[in-house]
């Protein structure tokens, strides 16, 4: 079988060098004329869902837009604010939650409990939580259900995100929308004026920590030494580095804690040495009122030295402030159209957005739906997320396009997932990096639960991979093995639902082996089958490993032919792997009852002797001159078998007749 762990040994060799592909898919909209509405739309300010450029809560803080944020256990602000009892109980609580520490953890459920029995909101939320992970009790769907309920009422963001994918995976499309329009909202209104913020690309653990220990260092913040000479050299001075400084705290890149005060020193000291590109952050730290107070004139000031330097993203945010009469005189369309235009001329997407938001209301242009679309498309396929919330809502409420509820829930959760409570993901790598597996599965199970599919993928990967170390809390302590594998495999499920298809085959070897669940062949088949219409190479070897053998399969050499043939046209690296494969479908079609083909079918008996020589040698030497060596083995013990019959035959035996190869595999001679 196909991977590390396989049935038999051929097999368990021949799939490590097959390699696994779950980076995220861009969402590309393609629309055509039979989505648009016939009708003209209706008087656009009748529709209270639109408002101009979506700011209406522009003035919060991330803390405000997510109350009861987990951010103060990570990023504490240097003036602690004061907090009410519950609010003093429900930190104390988290803390404790996440210290690792067994009694700690017992005595963090009962605070909560207690938090929560006084109507406080994210107490509620974090009870929720628990009732779902089953966490020192009896795990119950239904109260952790109630509980997010009752915390939703009150505002909580975590919680609306863990409702809304619950509905979402219940295909309750018309509840789940319209809390992932409210959360699309709070996300947009999170995001900068003039251009994108950079998006920190999920890690996944199962696809890197191991394999790729150089690309995760370089999320280790203030210990990583790049960062140190990067450090070293803006405090000598170079305005490049200053800037790049600047940016990883005031976005929290690189696994640094965001710090506005610090980028803000930063930016200041780059612009003094001659460094353009930090005039435009200058103008959104002063637009925020991130790290100082919020002044419009200097970010409007900062803006245009910004664009003077052809950093034209900063015509959006110029635009931006023309349209809303911020830090300039009093509201000029003109003037922001002309601006927006500049960056469309100049392939700034949020250019596309900001015209199509113009003529989307009719500011200062005769509105025109249709156009609006066009220019959200654009920029929506290049990765603008306030693109992809205007065409949720297009989709949502039926303007200029015919209502597509499921498409619009889709657009609105990609949004959604970059609100301000996706920081959880940053702390919890940062967790993992420092050694504290715990703490990361903590949060990465959190995320998982608000419907975070990389998320869902880590925890589950945290579960497999170190066991007790994952801290994982049953009904009555510790969880148990079984506890782990059902965790996991519901973990590893709803990933897969998600469309990972790393997921789906773990889905697929689960049932194929039995590990935590019933073993059942054909629920297998179907789980290799979902990450194979995503094109995955593994995914189709282990169907023609099915095929071959008859497991949950027709047996049928034909099919498995072809299925060995599409994983090598879909990954060059399973050249070795399939030519075995096909060798011993050529061999097993030629000379069925062979000696060789006895082996092959034997090894599964001697497979769990040599499973810890596989991880112990094989898989921290490389396999690629294992696999070739062994290739040879195969090639003697053929060739001897085939030299035996010919020395049958000269003695007057009768030999077995040569059949003609049909599946088109060359003898290994």
């Amino acid at each position: 079988m196909p991977n590390a762990k396989a049935l038999f040994l051929f097999f368990s060799l021949t799939i490590l060098s097959l390699s696994l592909s779950v980076a995220a898919r861009p969402f590309v909209l393609v629309l055509s004329q039979e989505d648009f509405k016939d009708d003209a739309p209706s008087d656009p300010d009748s529709a209270v869902e639109w408002d101009e450029f979506g700011d209406s809560d522009s003035q919060k803080s991330e803390d405000d837009l997510d109350p009861g944020s987990w951010r103060p256990l990570f990023e504490p602000s240097p003036e602690p604010q004061p907090q009410s009892e519950s609010e003093s109980l429900y930190y104390s609580a988290l803390h404790k939650l996440l210290s690792g520490d067994a009694r700690a953890i017992e005595d963090a459920a009962g605070e909560i409990e207690s938090a929560s029995e006084s109507g406080y909101p994210p107490a509620q939320s974090v009870l929720g939580f628990l009732w779902e992970m089953g966490l020192l009790r009896e795990r119950s769907k239904s109260k952790a259900f109630l509980y997010h309920h009752f915390a939703a009422e009150g505002g909580n963001m975590q919680s609306k995100m863990a409702l809304a994918y619950t509905y979402t995976r219940q295909d309750m499309f018309e509840k789940s929308v319209k809390l992932y329009a409210e959360l699309a909202e709070v996300a947009v209104n999170s995001f900068l004026i003039s251009k994108d913020s950079p998006v920190i690309e999920p890690v996944r653990l199962h696809n890197g920590a191991e394999e790729n220990k150089d690309a995760l260092r370089k999320s280790k913040g203030e210990e990583d030494e790049d960062f140190q000479i990067l450090e070293y050299q803006a405090q000598k001075g170079n305005a490049a580095s200053m800037y790049k400084v600047g940016l990883f705290y005031y976005f929290g890149l690189r696994g640094l804690r965001r710090d506005h005060s610090k980028a803000l020193s930063w930016f200041l000291k780059a612009v003094d040495k001659g460094e353009p590109r930090s005039m435009e952050l200058l103008g959104e730290i002063y637009a925020r009122g991130a790290g100082v107070e919020r002044n419009y004139t200097k970010a409007f000031e900062w803006l245009t030295l910004a664009s003077k330097h052809h950093l034209y993203s900063a015509y959006n945010g110029m635009g931006y402030l023309y349209v809303k009469g911020y830090g300039v005189e009093q509201k000029n369309y003109t003037k922001a159209k002309e601006y927006f235009e500049k960056a469309v001329e100049n392939e700034e997407v949020g250019g596309h957005y900001n015209l199509g938001v113009m003529y989307l209301k009719g500011i200062g242009v005769k509105r025109d739906v249709k156009l609006a679309c066009k220019y959200f498309v654009v920029a929506a396929n290049h990765g603008q997320p306030k693109a992809f919330y205007q065409l949720a809502k297009i989709f949502h409420i039926g303007v200029g396009f015919k209502k597509n509820i499921p498409l619009a829930t889709a657009l609105y959760k990609l949004v959604a997932e970059r609100g301000p409570w996706s920081s959880l993901s940053r702390w919890a790598l940062e967790s993992y990096l420092k050694g504290d597996v715990g703490k990361a599965f903590m949060l990465y199970s959190r995320m998982a639960e608000m419907g975070y599919e990389v998320a869902q993928s880590n925890a589950a990967w945290i579960l497999d991979k170190y066991g007790e170390r994952s801290m994982c809390m049953g009904e009555s302590g510790f969880c148990t093995d079984e506890e782990r594998h059902q965790r996991a495999h519901s973990l590893w499920w709803q990933a897969s639902e998600q469309g990972n298809e790393h997921a789906a085959l773990l889905i697929g070897d689960a049932y194929y082996y039995g590990r935590g669940t019933a073993r059942d062949y054909e629920r297998a088949a179907e789980a290799y089958m979902h990450a194979k219409s995503q094109s995955n190479a593994q995914a189709m070897f282990n169907l023609g490993y099915m095929h071959e053998h008859g497991h949950g399969l027709p047996f049928d050499l034909y099919l498995a032919k072809r299925y060995y043939d599409e994983a090598l046209e879909h990954d060059p690296a399973a050249k070795l792997p399939v030519t075995l494969a096909l060798t011993s479908l050529w061999v097993r079609k030629n000379y069925a009852d062979s000696l060789l083909v006895h082996m092959i079918d034997s090894l599964p008996e001697v497979y769990p002797k040599l499973e810890a020589w596989v991880e112990n040698v094989l898989l921290e030497e490389g396999n690629a001159t294992i696999l070739t060596l062994f290739a040879c083995l195969l090639t003697v013990l053929y060739l001897r078998e085939r030299q035996r019959r010919q020395a049958a035959a000269v003695a007057g035996e009768a030999a077995q007749p040569n059949h003609p190869n049909e599946l088109g595999v060359p003898a290994p001679i």
